[in-house]
Protein backbone atom coordinates (compact mmCIF):
# COMPACT_ATOMS: atom_id res chain seq x y z
CA UNK A 1 0.00 0.00 0.00
CA UNK A 2 1.25 3.35 -0.09
CA UNK A 3 2.66 5.14 2.72
CA UNK A 4 1.34 8.16 3.14
CA UNK A 5 1.84 10.64 6.30
CA UNK A 6 -1.66 11.31 7.96
CA UNK A 7 -1.64 13.88 10.54
CA UNK A 8 -4.43 12.14 12.45
CA UNK A 9 -1.65 9.45 13.32
CA UNK A 10 1.08 12.03 14.42
CA UNK A 11 1.05 10.26 18.06
CA UNK A 12 4.36 11.84 18.75
CA UNK A 13 6.68 9.57 20.59
CA UNK A 14 7.77 10.67 24.26
CA UNK A 15 11.24 11.48 24.65
CA UNK A 16 13.78 14.67 24.73
CA UNK A 17 15.25 16.35 22.59
CA UNK A 18 18.15 17.51 24.57
CA UNK A 19 21.60 15.64 24.14
CA UNK A 20 22.27 13.65 27.27
CA UNK A 21 25.05 15.53 28.61
CA UNK A 22 24.78 14.06 32.01
CA UNK A 23 28.17 11.78 32.10
CA UNK A 24 29.38 15.40 34.13
CA UNK A 25 26.17 17.06 35.04
CA UNK A 26 27.75 17.76 38.68
CA UNK A 27 30.36 16.68 41.41
CA UNK A 28 26.82 15.75 43.31
CA UNK A 29 26.37 13.16 41.27
CA UNK A 30 28.96 10.94 41.25
CA UNK A 31 30.18 11.75 45.43
CA UNK A 32 26.04 10.24 45.68
CA UNK A 33 27.19 7.48 43.12
CA UNK A 34 30.10 6.40 45.05
CA UNK A 35 28.47 6.41 48.41
CA UNK A 36 28.27 3.01 50.64
CA UNK A 37 25.19 0.92 49.16
CA UNK A 38 21.93 1.32 51.35
CA UNK A 39 19.59 -1.66 51.88
CA UNK A 40 16.52 -0.83 49.76
CA UNK A 41 13.39 -1.94 48.36
CA UNK A 42 13.94 -0.23 45.03
CA UNK A 43 16.44 2.33 43.37
CA UNK A 44 17.33 5.90 44.70
CA UNK A 45 16.02 8.56 42.14
CA UNK A 46 16.87 11.79 41.98
CA UNK A 47 15.95 15.36 39.71
CA UNK A 48 18.98 16.89 38.11
CA UNK A 49 19.73 19.38 35.63
CA UNK A 50 22.14 18.73 32.33
CA UNK A 51 22.93 22.07 31.37
CA UNK A 52 22.54 25.72 34.02
CA UNK A 53 21.01 27.45 30.66
CA UNK A 54 18.46 26.80 27.43
CA UNK A 55 17.97 28.46 23.84
CA UNK A 56 14.67 27.79 22.86
CA UNK A 57 13.49 28.52 19.48
CA UNK A 58 9.61 30.34 18.59
CA UNK A 59 9.30 29.62 15.34
CA UNK A 60 7.04 33.34 13.57
CA UNK A 61 4.84 30.59 11.36
CA UNK A 62 3.40 28.19 14.71
CA UNK A 63 4.62 30.97 17.35
CA UNK A 64 5.54 28.75 21.06
CA UNK A 65 8.05 27.07 22.55
CA UNK A 66 8.45 23.02 24.04
CA UNK A 67 9.54 23.18 27.24
CA UNK A 68 12.71 20.80 27.43
CA UNK A 69 14.76 22.28 29.45
CA UNK A 70 17.47 19.57 29.67
CA UNK A 71 16.16 18.12 33.03
CA UNK A 72 16.54 14.38 34.12
CA UNK A 73 15.37 11.75 36.17
CA UNK A 74 19.00 9.44 37.48
CA UNK A 75 18.33 6.11 38.77
CA UNK A 76 20.90 4.71 41.17
CA UNK A 77 21.58 1.71 43.01
CA UNK A 78 18.85 -0.41 41.52
CA UNK A 79 16.95 0.09 38.10
CA UNK A 80 13.55 1.97 37.89
CA UNK A 81 11.34 -0.74 36.04
CA UNK A 82 7.12 -0.26 35.89
CA UNK A 83 5.16 -2.84 34.43
CA UNK A 84 2.07 -1.16 32.98
CA UNK A 85 -0.52 -3.16 31.64
CA UNK A 86 -4.35 -4.01 31.22
CA UNK A 87 -6.14 -7.49 31.17
CA UNK A 88 -8.83 -6.49 28.62
CA UNK A 89 -10.34 -3.16 27.22
CA UNK A 90 -12.69 -3.45 29.58
CA UNK A 91 -9.94 -3.21 32.92
CA UNK A 92 -8.27 0.44 33.42
CA UNK A 93 -4.48 -0.05 33.12
CA UNK A 94 -2.09 -0.75 36.47
CA UNK A 95 1.29 -0.01 36.56
CA UNK A 96 3.34 -2.29 39.41
CA UNK A 97 6.64 -2.02 40.12
CA UNK A 98 9.68 -4.23 40.32
CA UNK A 99 11.30 -4.12 43.43
CA UNK A 100 14.20 -5.74 45.66
CA UNK A 101 13.92 -8.00 48.69
CA UNK A 102 17.30 -10.01 49.70
CA UNK A 103 18.51 -9.89 46.32
CA UNK A 104 15.16 -11.09 44.92
CA UNK A 105 12.95 -9.45 42.04
CA UNK A 106 9.27 -8.51 43.26
CA UNK A 107 6.21 -7.13 41.72
CA UNK A 108 4.68 -4.42 44.01
CA UNK A 109 1.44 -2.64 42.81
CA UNK A 110 1.25 1.20 43.21
CA UNK A 111 -1.89 2.39 43.39
CA UNK A 112 -5.11 2.37 41.21
CA UNK A 113 -5.29 5.36 39.20
CA UNK A 114 -1.76 6.37 39.43
CA UNK A 115 -1.46 5.97 35.36
CA UNK A 116 -4.75 6.62 33.08
CA UNK A 117 -2.90 5.22 30.00
CA UNK A 118 0.63 4.24 28.60
CA UNK A 119 2.10 7.71 27.66
CA UNK A 120 3.87 8.02 30.87
CA UNK A 121 3.48 8.91 34.24
CA UNK A 122 0.98 11.55 34.71
CA UNK A 123 1.24 15.40 36.29
CA UNK A 124 5.05 13.73 37.14
CA UNK A 125 6.95 17.33 36.24
CA UNK A 126 5.81 20.38 37.89
CA UNK A 127 7.53 23.32 35.83
CA UNK A 128 7.20 27.22 36.81
CA UNK A 129 8.75 29.94 34.80
CA UNK A 130 9.58 33.33 35.55
CA UNK A 131 10.53 36.53 34.02
CA UNK A 132 13.25 39.13 34.60
CA UNK A 133 11.64 40.77 36.97
CA UNK A 134 10.69 37.71 39.10
CA UNK A 135 6.97 37.85 38.03
CA UNK A 136 5.77 34.23 37.55
CA UNK A 137 4.57 33.92 33.62
CA UNK A 138 3.83 30.16 33.42
CA UNK A 139 3.28 26.80 35.63
CA UNK A 140 1.87 23.43 34.25
CA UNK A 141 2.20 19.72 34.78
CA UNK A 142 4.03 17.47 32.62
CA UNK A 143 3.26 13.71 32.09
CA UNK A 144 6.93 11.38 32.12
CA UNK A 145 8.18 8.69 30.53
CA UNK A 146 10.80 6.94 31.90
CA UNK A 147 11.67 5.37 28.51
CA UNK A 148 12.58 8.75 27.70
CA UNK A 149 16.05 9.49 25.76
CA UNK A 150 18.64 8.53 28.21
CA UNK A 151 22.32 8.43 29.04
CA UNK A 152 24.70 7.36 31.64
CA UNK A 153 25.59 9.65 34.17
CA UNK A 154 28.86 7.51 35.40
CA UNK A 155 31.03 5.46 33.19
CA UNK A 156 30.89 2.03 34.94
CA UNK A 157 27.52 2.15 34.49
CA UNK A 158 25.57 -0.34 32.17
CA UNK A 159 26.81 0.16 28.80
CA UNK A 160 23.69 -0.72 27.24
CA UNK A 161 20.09 -0.59 28.90
CA UNK A 162 17.59 -3.16 27.89
CA UNK A 163 14.41 -1.03 28.55
CA UNK A 164 12.58 0.01 25.41
CA UNK A 165 13.13 3.75 23.94
CA UNK A 166 9.69 5.29 24.03
CA UNK A 167 6.42 4.81 25.61
CA UNK A 168 3.47 3.20 23.32
CA UNK A 169 0.98 4.79 21.30
CA UNK A 170 -1.79 2.69 19.81
CA UNK A 171 -4.87 3.06 21.85
CA UNK A 172 -5.39 -0.58 21.80
CA UNK A 173 -1.97 -1.07 23.53
CA UNK A 174 -2.25 -3.79 26.30
CA UNK A 175 1.09 -3.67 27.78
CA UNK A 176 4.80 -1.72 28.26
CA UNK A 177 7.29 -1.91 30.17
CA UNK A 178 9.16 1.50 31.43
CA UNK A 179 12.90 1.70 32.39
CA UNK A 180 15.40 3.64 33.96
CA UNK A 181 18.95 1.40 33.95
CA UNK A 182 20.55 1.59 36.90
CA UNK A 183 23.54 4.77 36.60
CA UNK A 184 21.43 6.42 34.08
CA UNK A 185 18.99 9.21 33.61
CA UNK A 186 16.24 9.35 31.11
CA UNK A 187 15.00 12.93 29.92
CA UNK A 188 11.47 14.64 31.74
CA UNK A 189 10.87 16.48 28.98
CA UNK A 190 7.21 15.25 27.74
CA UNK A 191 7.45 15.85 24.14
CA UNK A 192 4.53 16.55 22.09
CA UNK A 193 2.17 15.43 24.53
CA UNK A 194 2.35 19.37 26.09
CA UNK A 195 1.33 21.66 24.03
CA UNK A 196 3.72 24.38 23.42
CA UNK A 197 4.18 27.47 25.73
CA UNK A 198 3.51 31.10 24.19
CA UNK A 199 6.47 33.25 25.60
CA UNK A 200 7.94 36.38 23.92
CA UNK A 201 11.98 36.51 23.43
CA UNK A 202 13.60 36.80 26.63
CA UNK A 203 15.06 34.89 29.27
CA UNK A 204 13.06 33.47 32.04
CA UNK A 205 13.98 31.04 34.67
CA UNK A 206 12.74 27.96 34.95
CA UNK A 207 11.99 25.52 37.75
CA UNK A 208 11.55 22.06 37.72
CA UNK A 209 10.34 19.63 40.31
CA UNK A 210 8.92 16.35 41.06
CA UNK A 211 4.91 16.31 42.30
CA UNK A 212 4.77 15.56 45.68
CA UNK A 213 2.62 12.04 45.08
CA UNK A 214 5.67 11.16 43.14
CA UNK A 215 8.22 11.68 45.57
CA UNK A 216 6.48 10.28 48.33
CA UNK A 217 5.80 7.21 46.04
CA UNK A 218 9.55 6.81 45.04
CA UNK A 219 11.15 8.45 47.35
CA UNK A 220 12.36 11.50 45.04
CA UNK A 221 13.79 14.00 47.90
CA UNK A 222 12.35 17.62 46.96
CA UNK A 223 14.94 18.92 45.20
CA UNK A 224 13.89 21.33 41.93
CA UNK A 225 16.47 21.99 39.46
CA UNK A 226 16.68 25.45 38.19
CA UNK A 227 17.39 26.30 34.72
CA UNK A 228 18.20 29.77 32.73
CA UNK A 229 15.68 29.83 29.55
CA UNK A 230 16.50 32.34 26.65
CA UNK A 231 13.91 32.54 23.67
CA UNK A 232 14.69 33.48 20.43
CA UNK A 233 12.23 34.19 17.58
CA UNK A 234 12.95 33.01 14.25
CA UNK A 235 11.52 32.52 10.67
CA UNK A 236 11.61 29.60 8.22
CA UNK A 237 12.01 32.08 5.36
CA UNK A 238 14.68 33.57 7.06
CA UNK A 239 16.30 29.96 8.09
CA UNK A 240 15.90 29.23 4.22
CA UNK A 241 17.58 32.26 2.97
CA UNK A 242 20.41 31.25 5.29
CA UNK A 243 20.82 27.91 4.16
CA UNK A 244 20.63 28.96 0.85
CA UNK A 245 23.90 31.74 1.20
CA UNK A 246 25.58 28.48 3.24
CA UNK A 247 25.37 26.58 0.06
CA UNK A 248 26.09 29.26 -1.83
CA UNK A 249 29.63 30.27 -0.16
CA UNK A 250 30.35 26.36 0.24
CA UNK A 251 29.98 26.13 -3.92
CA UNK A 252 32.63 29.02 -4.04
CA UNK A 253 34.90 27.48 -1.92
CA UNK A 254 34.88 24.29 -3.95
CA UNK A 255 34.58 25.73 -6.79
CA UNK A 256 37.68 28.34 -6.03
CA UNK A 257 39.16 25.29 -4.38
CA UNK A 258 39.50 22.74 -7.65
CA UNK A 259 40.26 25.39 -10.04
CA UNK A 260 43.52 26.05 -7.90
CA UNK A 261 44.18 22.60 -7.40
CA UNK A 262 43.68 21.99 -11.42
CA UNK A 263 45.88 24.80 -11.87
CA UNK A 264 48.43 23.07 -9.73
CA UNK A 265 48.41 20.36 -11.36
CA UNK A 266 47.78 21.37 -15.42
CA UNK A 267 44.75 19.46 -15.36
CA UNK A 268 42.57 19.60 -18.50
CA UNK A 269 39.72 22.74 -19.02
CA UNK A 270 37.01 19.85 -19.22
CA UNK A 271 36.54 16.81 -18.71
CA UNK A 272 34.60 14.60 -21.54
CA UNK A 273 31.18 15.00 -20.73
CA UNK A 274 31.51 17.39 -17.67
CA UNK A 275 31.01 21.00 -17.96
CA UNK A 276 30.24 23.81 -16.44
CA UNK A 277 27.22 22.90 -13.80
CA UNK A 278 28.10 19.42 -13.10
CA UNK A 279 30.77 20.57 -9.87
CA UNK A 280 29.09 17.61 -7.23
CA UNK A 281 26.84 20.08 -4.74
CA UNK A 282 28.16 20.48 -1.29
CA UNK A 283 26.07 17.69 0.90
CA UNK A 284 23.84 19.02 3.72
CA UNK A 285 25.31 18.61 6.69
CA UNK A 286 24.31 15.21 8.01
CA UNK A 287 21.10 15.60 10.91
CA UNK A 288 22.42 15.09 13.97
CA UNK A 289 21.72 12.08 16.25
CA UNK A 290 18.39 13.25 18.39
CA UNK A 291 17.64 12.54 21.89
CA UNK A 292 14.35 10.76 20.75
CA UNK A 293 12.20 13.75 20.28
CA UNK A 294 11.97 13.27 16.45
CA UNK A 295 9.02 10.62 15.22
CA UNK A 296 9.47 8.78 12.47
CA UNK A 297 7.11 7.77 10.33
CA UNK A 298 6.71 5.12 7.47
CA UNK A 299 4.25 6.53 5.01
CA UNK A 300 0.81 3.78 5.89
CA UNK A 301 2.56 2.98 8.60
CA UNK A 302 1.95 3.71 12.07
CA UNK A 303 4.14 5.68 14.16
CA UNK A 304 7.76 4.58 14.91
CA UNK A 305 9.83 5.03 17.86
CA UNK A 306 11.73 8.43 18.31
CA UNK A 307 15.01 8.32 16.67
CA UNK A 308 17.76 6.99 19.30
CA UNK A 309 19.12 8.85 22.02
CA UNK A 310 22.26 11.18 21.89
CA UNK A 311 25.55 8.87 23.49
CA UNK A 312 27.88 10.50 25.93
CA UNK A 313 31.25 9.40 24.46
CA UNK A 314 31.41 7.20 27.47
CA UNK A 315 28.83 5.00 26.25
CA UNK A 316 29.96 5.78 22.08
CA UNK A 317 33.23 3.98 23.38
CA UNK A 318 31.90 0.80 24.29
CA UNK A 319 28.66 0.25 22.10
CA UNK A 320 30.29 -1.43 19.39
CA UNK A 321 31.78 -3.86 22.03
CA UNK A 322 28.56 -4.25 24.04
CA UNK A 323 26.28 -5.27 21.52
CA UNK A 324 28.61 -7.61 19.73
CA UNK A 325 28.84 -9.64 23.11
CA UNK A 326 24.65 -9.35 23.31
CA UNK A 327 23.99 -11.35 20.17
CA UNK A 328 21.01 -12.56 21.74
CA UNK A 329 18.79 -14.46 24.96
CA UNK A 330 20.57 -17.48 26.84
CA UNK A 331 18.26 -20.41 27.51
CA UNK A 332 15.09 -19.50 29.11
CA UNK A 333 16.11 -15.79 29.21
CA UNK A 334 12.75 -13.80 29.07
CA UNK A 335 13.06 -10.74 30.31
CA UNK A 336 13.62 -9.10 27.07
CA UNK A 337 17.05 -7.97 26.66
CA UNK A 338 18.27 -9.43 23.67
CA UNK A 339 19.10 -8.21 20.79
CA UNK A 340 16.87 -8.73 17.46
CA UNK A 341 19.28 -10.71 14.71
CA UNK A 342 19.41 -8.68 11.97
CA UNK A 343 16.91 -9.11 8.69
CA UNK A 344 19.67 -11.17 6.37
CA UNK A 345 17.44 -14.26 4.77
CA UNK A 346 19.65 -17.67 4.13
CA UNK A 347 21.64 -17.68 1.23
CA UNK A 348 19.68 -20.43 -0.27
CA UNK A 349 16.11 -21.59 -0.21
CA UNK A 350 15.95 -24.71 2.37
CA UNK A 351 16.39 -28.25 0.77
CA UNK A 352 15.01 -31.51 2.09
CA UNK A 353 11.44 -31.95 3.24
CA UNK A 354 9.03 -29.38 4.36
CA UNK A 355 8.21 -30.18 8.62
CA UNK A 356 6.38 -28.14 11.25
CA UNK A 357 7.88 -29.18 14.36
CA UNK A 358 6.77 -28.97 17.43
CA UNK A 359 8.28 -26.43 18.90
CA UNK A 360 7.09 -22.64 20.12
CA UNK A 361 5.11 -20.60 17.15
CA UNK A 362 4.19 -17.20 16.86
CA UNK A 363 0.42 -15.67 17.70
CA UNK A 364 -0.86 -12.95 15.37
CA UNK A 365 -3.63 -11.48 16.94
CA UNK A 366 -5.55 -8.27 15.89
CA UNK A 367 -6.20 -4.82 17.17
CA UNK A 368 -9.84 -3.09 16.99
CA UNK A 369 -9.48 -0.43 13.70
CA UNK A 370 -8.72 3.02 14.91
CA UNK A 371 -7.89 6.15 13.66
CA UNK A 372 -11.46 6.03 11.55
CA UNK A 373 -12.71 9.24 9.29
CA UNK A 374 -14.91 9.60 5.99
CA UNK A 375 -13.09 10.64 2.62
CA UNK A 376 -13.45 11.05 -0.97
CA UNK A 377 -11.65 9.96 -4.17
CA UNK A 378 -10.48 13.59 -4.41
CA UNK A 379 -9.60 14.42 -7.99
CA UNK A 380 -8.63 10.90 -9.41
CA UNK A 381 -11.74 9.34 -8.28
CA UNK A 382 -14.79 12.09 -7.95
CA UNK A 383 -18.35 11.08 -6.58
CA UNK A 384 -16.88 8.59 -4.09
CA UNK A 385 -17.13 8.20 -0.12
CA UNK A 386 -14.41 5.94 1.25
CA UNK A 387 -14.07 4.90 4.87
CA UNK A 388 -10.77 5.03 5.80
CA UNK A 389 -9.19 3.37 8.94
CA UNK A 390 -5.34 1.84 10.96
CA UNK A 391 -5.35 -1.59 11.66
CA UNK A 392 -2.77 -3.61 13.22
CA UNK A 393 -2.15 -7.06 13.62
CA UNK A 394 0.84 -8.28 16.43
CA UNK A 395 2.08 -10.97 17.32
CA UNK A 396 1.51 -12.56 20.85
CA UNK A 397 4.18 -15.02 20.78
CA UNK A 398 6.06 -17.05 22.58
CA UNK A 399 8.16 -17.12 19.28
CA UNK A 400 8.94 -14.75 16.08
CA UNK A 401 7.40 -14.91 12.46
CA UNK A 402 10.24 -15.38 10.42
CA UNK A 403 9.17 -15.36 6.59
CA UNK A 404 12.16 -15.93 4.02
CA UNK A 405 11.37 -15.11 0.57
CA UNK A 406 13.15 -16.45 -2.42
CA UNK A 407 13.52 -15.30 -6.64
CA UNK A 408 14.36 -18.18 -8.71
CA UNK A 409 15.96 -16.08 -11.35
CA UNK A 410 14.37 -14.19 -13.53
CA UNK A 411 10.88 -14.70 -11.91
CA UNK A 412 8.66 -11.72 -11.07
CA UNK A 413 7.71 -13.35 -7.84
CA UNK A 414 8.90 -14.77 -4.80
CA UNK A 415 8.26 -18.17 -3.25
CA UNK A 416 8.29 -17.76 1.03
CA UNK A 417 8.66 -20.09 3.66
CA UNK A 418 7.97 -19.99 7.25
CA UNK A 419 10.99 -20.75 9.81
CA UNK A 420 10.22 -22.83 12.99
CA UNK A 421 13.25 -22.47 15.44
CA UNK A 422 14.08 -24.70 19.09
CA UNK A 423 14.58 -22.75 22.40
CA UNK A 424 18.39 -22.57 21.82
CA UNK A 425 17.66 -20.47 18.61
CA UNK A 426 18.29 -23.33 16.03
CA UNK A 427 16.04 -23.72 12.98
CA UNK A 428 14.99 -27.11 13.05
CA UNK A 429 11.81 -26.38 10.60
CA UNK A 430 10.29 -24.87 7.71
CA UNK A 431 6.99 -24.65 5.60
CA UNK A 432 5.50 -22.93 2.34
CA UNK A 433 3.58 -20.51 2.91
CA UNK A 434 2.48 -18.32 -0.32
CA UNK A 435 4.69 -15.88 -2.17
CA UNK A 436 6.06 -12.36 -1.47
CA UNK A 437 5.59 -9.51 -5.03
CA UNK A 438 7.13 -6.41 -5.51
CA UNK A 439 5.24 -3.54 -5.67
CA UNK A 440 6.79 -0.53 -7.96
CA UNK A 441 4.29 1.74 -7.37
CA UNK A 442 5.08 5.44 -5.81
CA UNK A 443 5.40 5.18 -2.34
CA UNK A 444 5.65 1.29 -2.39
CA UNK A 445 8.74 0.12 -4.39
CA UNK A 446 9.09 -3.07 -1.78
CA UNK A 447 8.49 -6.38 -0.95
CA UNK A 448 4.79 -7.36 0.01
CA UNK A 449 4.30 -10.82 1.51
CA UNK A 450 0.88 -11.94 0.36
CA UNK A 451 -2.44 -12.81 2.94
CA UNK A 452 -0.96 -12.06 5.97
CA UNK A 453 -4.13 -9.60 6.50
CA UNK A 454 -7.42 -8.72 5.58
CA UNK A 455 -9.97 -5.92 6.07
CA UNK A 456 -14.12 -6.46 5.73
CA UNK A 457 -16.63 -4.05 6.29
CA UNK A 458 -19.13 -6.10 8.28
CA UNK A 459 -23.05 -5.42 8.33
CA UNK A 460 -24.74 -5.43 11.39
CA UNK A 461 -25.68 -9.42 11.29
CA UNK A 462 -21.86 -9.30 10.92
CA UNK A 463 -22.49 -11.07 7.01
CA UNK A 464 -19.61 -9.02 4.71
CA UNK A 465 -20.59 -5.81 2.47
CA UNK A 466 -17.35 -4.64 1.58
CA UNK A 467 -13.85 -6.14 1.28
CA UNK A 468 -10.64 -4.17 0.96
CA UNK A 469 -8.31 -4.83 -1.68
CA UNK A 470 -5.03 -4.66 0.63
CA UNK A 471 -4.15 -8.40 1.74
CA UNK A 472 -0.05 -7.91 1.21
CA UNK A 473 2.03 -6.15 3.19
CA UNK A 474 5.49 -5.69 3.88
CA UNK A 475 6.36 -6.45 7.62
CA UNK A 476 7.88 -3.86 10.39
CA UNK A 477 7.67 -3.68 14.28
CA UNK A 478 5.96 -0.02 14.08
CA UNK A 479 4.09 -0.60 17.53
CA UNK A 480 4.86 -1.79 21.25
CA UNK A 481 1.49 -3.87 21.94
CA UNK A 482 2.35 -5.83 24.91
CA UNK A 483 6.32 -6.29 25.84
CA UNK A 484 4.67 -8.46 28.83
CA UNK A 485 4.55 -11.23 26.91
CA UNK A 486 6.72 -13.75 27.28
CA UNK A 487 9.93 -13.53 25.31
CA UNK A 488 8.73 -9.78 23.94
CA UNK A 489 12.06 -8.29 22.21
CA UNK A 490 12.43 -4.80 23.80
CA UNK A 491 14.51 -3.46 20.82
CA UNK A 492 13.36 -5.00 17.47
CA UNK A 493 15.54 -4.78 14.67
CA UNK A 494 13.11 -3.96 11.38
CA UNK A 495 11.10 -0.82 12.68
CA UNK A 496 11.04 1.11 9.13
CA UNK A 497 10.67 -0.20 5.59
CA UNK A 498 14.55 0.25 5.02
CA UNK A 499 15.31 -2.97 7.11
CA UNK A 500 12.11 -4.51 6.35
CA UNK A 501 11.43 -4.75 2.59
CA UNK A 502 14.39 -5.27 0.19
CA UNK A 503 14.81 -3.87 -2.70
CA UNK A 504 13.54 -4.87 -6.90
CA UNK A 505 16.86 -6.14 -7.38
CA UNK A 506 16.96 -8.41 -4.25
CA UNK A 507 17.23 -12.82 -5.30
CA UNK A 508 15.87 -13.13 -1.30
CA UNK A 509 13.78 -11.06 1.57
CA UNK A 510 13.75 -11.75 5.30
CA UNK A 511 10.92 -9.92 7.00
CA UNK A 512 10.05 -10.63 10.53
CA UNK A 513 7.34 -9.87 12.95
CA UNK A 514 9.01 -10.11 16.58
CA UNK A 515 6.99 -11.03 19.91
CA UNK A 516 5.08 -8.02 21.65
CA UNK A 517 4.94 -5.87 18.68
CA UNK A 518 2.58 -5.12 15.54
CA UNK A 519 2.35 -3.68 12.11
CA UNK A 520 -0.06 -0.90 11.54
CA UNK A 521 -1.10 -0.01 8.15
CA UNK A 522 -3.51 2.72 7.11
CA UNK A 523 -5.81 2.03 4.84
CA UNK A 524 -6.46 5.13 3.15
CA UNK A 525 -6.49 5.11 -0.46
CA UNK A 526 -9.01 3.73 -2.78
CA UNK A 527 -8.82 0.12 -3.00
CA UNK A 528 -7.38 -0.34 0.35
CA UNK A 529 -10.18 1.88 2.58
CA UNK A 530 -13.84 1.10 2.17
CA UNK A 531 -15.98 2.22 -1.02
CA UNK A 532 -19.10 3.07 0.73
CA UNK A 533 -20.48 5.67 -1.76
CA UNK A 534 -23.77 2.86 -2.50
CA UNK A 535 -23.50 1.23 0.96
CA UNK A 536 -26.77 2.55 3.10
CA UNK A 537 -26.31 4.20 6.59
CA UNK A 538 -26.32 2.23 9.49
CA UNK A 539 -24.62 0.15 11.96
CA UNK A 540 -21.61 -1.56 10.75
CA UNK A 541 -18.49 -3.31 11.87
CA UNK A 542 -14.78 -2.87 10.51
CA UNK A 543 -12.84 -6.16 10.56
CA UNK A 544 -9.27 -7.15 10.65
CA UNK A 545 -8.46 -10.54 10.26
CA UNK A 546 -4.88 -11.68 10.52
CA UNK A 547 -3.62 -14.58 8.56
CA UNK A 548 -7.15 -14.88 6.51
CA UNK A 549 -5.95 -18.16 4.46
CA UNK A 550 -4.53 -19.84 7.93
CA UNK A 551 -1.32 -20.05 5.89
CA UNK A 552 0.86 -19.43 8.38
CA UNK A 553 1.46 -21.85 11.09
CA UNK A 554 1.11 -20.31 14.64
CA UNK A 555 0.21 -21.05 18.04
CA UNK A 556 -3.65 -19.81 17.71
CA UNK A 557 -5.91 -19.55 15.23
CA UNK A 558 -9.00 -19.01 17.04
CA UNK A 559 -7.92 -15.07 17.91
CA UNK A 560 -7.34 -13.85 14.47
CA UNK A 561 -10.53 -11.63 14.05
CA UNK A 562 -10.94 -8.24 15.85
CA UNK A 563 -14.42 -5.99 15.68
CA UNK A 564 -14.90 -2.07 15.42
CA UNK A 565 -18.21 -1.21 15.55
CA UNK A 566 -19.08 2.11 13.84
CA UNK A 567 -22.35 4.17 12.28
CA UNK A 568 -22.16 5.35 9.12
CA UNK A 569 -24.49 8.58 8.22
CA UNK A 570 -24.89 11.47 6.21
CA UNK A 571 -25.45 12.07 1.96
CA UNK A 572 -23.94 10.97 -0.72
CA UNK A 573 -20.57 14.16 -0.79
CA UNK A 574 -21.30 14.01 3.02
CA UNK A 575 -21.06 10.80 4.43
CA UNK A 576 -20.52 10.65 8.41
CA UNK A 577 -18.63 7.78 10.61
CA UNK A 578 -19.58 7.90 14.48
CA UNK A 579 -17.35 5.48 16.47
CA UNK A 580 -18.15 4.47 19.82
CA UNK A 581 -16.19 3.85 22.63
CA UNK A 582 -14.07 -0.34 22.57
CA UNK A 583 -15.17 -0.65 26.31
CA UNK A 584 -12.98 1.26 27.71
CA UNK A 585 -10.56 2.46 24.80
CA UNK A 586 -12.72 5.77 23.53
CA UNK A 587 -10.59 6.35 20.43
CA UNK A 588 -11.98 6.92 16.91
Amino acid sequence: MTRKRTARLRRTLLAGTTAVAVTAVTAGIVAAAQEPAKAATGPKLSLVAATTSVTLTSWKEEPGVYLDLGTYLVSEGKPLELKVTRKSYKDPVAVAQTVYEGGKAKTKKLPTGTVKDFSGLPGFSEITLTDKAGKKVLTRSESFCPNNASGRVRPDAPSTSKYPESCPTNPFTLGSVWGIEKGWAANTYAGSYTEPAQLPAGTYTARVGVAKKYRDLFGIADKPATVKVTVVERSEDDENSNRALRRSAQAGEHAGHAAGHAAGHHAPTAHSGHGPGHAPTPAEAAAPVTSGAGPSYNVGHGPLKAAPPALPWAMKKQQKSALSQQAGDTAGQTDGSRQAPALKPLSKRPTGKPAVPDVPKPDLRSLPAYGITVSDGGKDIPGKDYLAFSANVWNAGPAQLVVDGFRSPGKAKMDAFQYFYDAKGKQVGYTPTGTMEWDPRPGHVHWHFTDFASYRLLKADKKEAVRSGKEAFCLANTDAIDYTVKNANWHPFNTDLSTACGEENSISVREVLDVGSGDTYTQDLPGQSFDITDVPNGTYYIQVLANPEKRLKETNLDNNSALRKIVLGGKPGKRTVTVPAHDLVNAN
